[in-house]
């Protein structure tokens, strides 16, 4: 599904990226927007309307594997400062993610100090009230239930809950102040005006490409026109311009799986093995322009090259350069005889010359809304598709007669299946280009011929089969539930942590990518900066007050529309139509409601309690480039917990567990805990020339060292046992490691 949108399968990894990327955007004056909160994994089931059902889907987790997994980026997100997190459209633990409280108010807002706006989803609320209480802040698009043009959840229906008193003043004051203070936090009120006050505002159309277009396009009462797209180049220019970064991004994030021979990288002169011009061949589709990069809506199909995956995510290229195209311009002609071939059907005499067969093959998906065939969203395996295997043994078994040198360029938005090739005799190179964006052939020509040393790592692993990747990897297509449900029974053990628990080989580990030169790992040193404890520091007190307001409920007359009005049809306003719209008293809430609630003492700060992210342990390693040539190698540290660590104060008698989890089961007086054989906690991506050495340090937070204590519902800390900590460059090639 969308998880093409995202960093990897890994929370410290898709943490990292989404900090930086939160930092880059809003550095820009730009709010940004940590979505789908949470456990948004795939796309059937999603949005009930698009599958014909009555309700969305349930991912049902537990509370540690909730916190320790799929939170923990967005406690990140949190701490990055970001403006906005969006939630998402199904539900978890059958309470819908835009309606839940605990995940909103309680853990969002209350633990991670989240100080922004929660927006829902497009059309992802799904109540009034209930999603105003439970710490929604904006509706997204407006109208709701979908599709309802002009009606909405909220609107007047939020002035007059407020008004009767189902919604306190004092959360429609929250609502409100946390989507200006983004405003203000961003810089964004010191902006030009809008019209007719000035000359700002928004600066392009999602409605029309056209310069000239109409100023209120969701509805028929008005023609009015202007100035609705100012073709702003966002781009920039010269050595400032935006595509130096994408082609640099993109070259530096492609992988490297194999490369028997030494064969990468090529020389632009070619090498032929007989006397006169090296042949070269390109094949495949993906290797071409196909009709354009826009040529299919939100990019919901695969033709030509691919560079994105489709959906709401996905974004119009303002170019995009082919593979094909690129490499046939980096050959020097005068010494290279290069041939393209832009089908996924290749004759036997188009192979049979070659000395070198350059074969792209591709895998995509993206977001359910729209399909590409039978993919709606998902993919329905994780094979390479249009018959790209066929073609890359085809090519493979049939280059230079049998004879040739065959490299395998793979884009895709996510692990793909390999072996029924990757060992064929004549395929030298294997290159994961992954999604490279509008430099996509440029960036791999840069890869291909060694501009840029090959230093991506593998976001994932790439297993043998989907089998290996347990039962919690396959996607969710059929049930005959009022509401479907899928259970994250697999809990910790997602991606790496799950081939480590049974033992599983994979063809690539996670962070797996080789280099063009040579690097050695040595002089590991751990060591201890802070004495073990349980439990991180009590919350600390807050630095500032809440800011104070007039909660006084003002008459409905207030809230009417201002005479004079002009209303257009199918727009939302906030007043209401008649004060007789409003009931007077106050609202009788459920028995047991309490809108006092104790503060988390896992919270106190933008993404948790600050003790947590206070370097505990640092680990310094010496790297040396041991090669021929300037590359960069990126040092990854792994943990591994200590043995036999049971929850340090079980519960006392008749208390109940604060678990998001469905447990029904006894407690038993004291648990022993489980973890993963390692988990990923830091890395540095770092360059060094040819014989080049230097001392790398890194740090281990408090939280690095912790689990999630449903009992505690705080971050624990096991005090007894040897940490083991791990050095390397995969999470399987890890030479050093040391204990504390």
């Amino acid at each position: 599904g969308r998880n093409w949108e995202g960093f990897g399968s890994d929370p410290v990894l898709q943490a990292v990226a989404s900090a930086e990327t939160i930092r880059g955007i809003q550095e820009n004056g730009v709010i940004a927007t940590a979505k789908h909160y949470v456990l948004n994994e795939q796309e059937h089931y999603g949005q009930p309307l698009e599958w014909g059902i009555s309700n969305a889907m349930a991912s049902n987790i537990d509370d540690r594997t909730l916190r320790e997994v799929y939170i923990w980026p967005f406690a990140e997100s949190v701490r990055a400062g970001v403006g906005s997190v969006m939630c998402a459209y199904q539900m978890v633990n059958n309470s819908y993610s835009c309606g839940n409280s605990l995940l909103l108010n309680g853990i969002l807002k209350d633990e991670l100090g989240f100080q922004g706006f929660v927006q829902s989803d497009w059309w992802a609320q799904q109540a009034g009230v209930s999603t105003a209480l439970a710490g929604l802040d904006m509706t997204m698009p407006g109208p709701g239930p979908r599709p309802s043009p002009g009606v909405s959840y909220w609107g007047s229906n939020l002035a007059i809950a407020a008004l009767n008193t189902s919604v306190p003043m004092e959360r429609l004051n929250d609502m409100a102040t946390r989507i200006v203070a983004a405003w203000y936090q961003l810089g964004q009120d010191s902006w030009p005006k809008p019209p007719p006050d000035g000359d700002g505002g928004p600066n392009f159309s999602s409605w029309t490409r056209e310069k000239i277009g109409r100023l209120h396009h969701g509805s028929n009462d008005d023609d009015a026109t202007g100035v609705v797209n100012k073709f702003i180049n966002a781009q920039s220019e010269g050595d400032d311009a935006h595509l130096h970064v994408a082609r640099r991004i993109a070259a530096e994030g492609t992988i490297l799986l194999k490369n028997e021979g030494g064969i990468l990288p090529l020389s632009r002169n070619g090498r032929s093995r007989n006397a006169g011009l090296y042949r070269v061949g390109i094949y495949g589709e993906d290797a071409g322009p196909g009709k354009g990069p826009n040529f299919c809506r939100d990019r919901a199909c695969n033709q030509g090259t691919l560079a994105s995956g489709w959906g709401s995510g996905a974004v119009e290229f303002p170019y995009l350069i082919p593979p094909g195209e690129a490499l046939d311009r980096e050959f020097n002609n005068d010494t290279v005889e290069l041939s393209l071939y832009y089908k996924n059907e290749v004759a036997d005499r188009d192979l049979k010359d070659k000395d070198l067969c350059i074969v792209f093959a591709n895998s995509n998906g993206g977001e359910g809304f729209v399909a590409d065939g039978d993919i709606r969203g998902d993919r329905n395996d994780l094979f390479l598709q249009k018959d790209g295997d066929r073609l890359v043994e085809h090519v493979a078994s049939k280059c230079g007669d049998g004879s040739g040198e065959t490299i395998v360029v793979i884009h895709a938005v996510g692990p793909v299946i390999v072996e029924s090739w990757v060992d064929y005799p004549g395929i030298k190179a294997i290159v994961l280009a992954n999604l490279p964006g509008q430099e996509s052939g440029d960036a791999l020509a840069d890869f291909l011929f060694g501009d840029v040393d090959a230093c991506g790592r593998l976001p994932y692993t790439m297993g043998k089969s989907l089998d290996d990747y347990g039962p919690g990897a396959r996607v969710l297509c059929e049930s005959q539930r009022p509401v479907p449900q899928k259970d994250f029974s697999h809990g910790l053990y997602t991606d790496y942590r799950y081939f480590d628990k049974h033992n599983i080989t994979p063809r690539y580990e996670f962070g797996y990518g080789l280099s063009y030169t040579t690097f050695r790992l040595s002089n590991l040193i751990v060591k201890p900066l802070q004495d073990r404890t349980p439990l991180p520091a009590p919350r600390p007190e807050p630095r500032v007050s809440p800011p104070s307001y007039n909660d006084e409920i003002p008459p409905p007359k207030d809230a009417l529309f201002p005479k004079g009005f002009r209303r257009l049809s199918d727009y939302i306003y906030p007043y209401i139509s008649s004060v007789k719209e409003v009931t007077q008293g106050p609202y009788e809430y459920p028995q047991g409601y309490n809108i006092t609630q104790e503060p988390s003492q896992a919270g106190g700060g933008e993404g948790g309690n600050p003790s947590l992210f206070e370097p505990f342990v640092n680990v310094s390693v010496v790297l040396a480039n041991t090669g021929p040539r300037t590359g960069k190698e990126v040092v990854q540290v792994y943990v591994s917990f200590p043995e036999n660590v049971t929850d340090s104060q079980p519960l006392a008698d008749g208390e109940k567990s604060n678990s998001t989890g469905n447990h029904t089961e006894p407690y038993n007086p004291l648990v022993t805990i489980e973890f993963p054989v390692r988990v990923l906690r830091n890395f540095e991506k770092v360059e060094l020339a040819s014989g080049e050495w230097t001392t790398v340090n890194m740090s281990l937070t408090r939280k690095d060292l912790s689990y999630w204590s449903t009992r505690q519902q705080n971050w624990m800390m096991p005090t007894a046992g040897a940490f083991k900590i791990w050095v390397g460059r995969s999470s399987r090639d890890l030479p050093l490691v040391g204990k504390f």
